[in-house]
């Protein structure tokens, strides 16, 4: 199998912890994909120019970071990614949407402060620091669920990857005013999965 990816892209990051996770290693060769270039060689492979982006041994082709996740998560036939069934499983699904709303923001506000001077918005950018000022003071409360304290779930492996987005964006600043989340976010980046799929600095 062929994983396309960046090495900066969170959701590219979410798909290799649960490659790692799984133990995908000797069966995924990753590949680091251009984007956001003009004519990019990668866009006659994904014409969208999105990673992550999966093609499988059969040849099926699979985009959108929580199917690639899920895919990998199965292929072994024993699936440890998966929701709990009953309430369990809605309060599981509950936090990663709460999870992803944190890290499509800031995923968007990455964007928005990378393009070239001029062409960024200050509207936007605004917009974005305030929502993810306001979600990480949720996910203050929402980090002492039982959930975010077991075994690596999709929901943690989406908030460590919207959370460690504060490298690459200045202004968010979450630590000083969420000193759980904090102290949390250095537990859960101390583990394996997490440390393996960082970015190189």
């Amino acid at each position: 199998m062929k994983l396309y990816v960046t090495l900066t892209s969170p959701f590219a990051r979410m798909a290799r912890i649960v490659m790692h996770e799984k133990s995908l290693e000797d069966r995924v060769e990753v590949i680091p994909a251009q984007t956001r270039t003009m004519d990019s060689p990668y866009y006659e492979i994904n014409p969208s120019g999105r990673v992550p982006y999966l093609i499988c041994d059969d040849g099926m082709r699979l985009e959108e970071s929580q199917f690639i996740c899920r895919y990998f998560d199965h292929l072994d036939g024993e699936p440890q990614f998966d929701p709990p069934s009953g309430a369990e499983g809605w309060e599981a699904r509950r936090l990663e949407a709460l999870a992803r709303s944190l890290l499509d923001g800031v995923s968007v506000w990455v964007r928005e402060i990378k393009r070239p001077q001029g062409e960024s918005s200050p509207t936007i950018i605004e917009h974005e620091r305030r929502r993810a000022e306001r979600l990480t003071r949720v996910w203050e409360d929402e980090i002492a669920s039982p959930m975010m304290q077991g075994p690596l779930n999709m929901a943690q492996i989406t908030l460590i990857c919207a959370l460690e987005q504060d490298r690459r964006i200045p202004g968010f600043e979450w630590r000083a005013s969420c000193p759980a989340l904090s102290e949390w976010a250095d537990a859960i980046g101390a583990r394996d999965a997490v440390v393996r799929t960082q970015a190189p600095t």
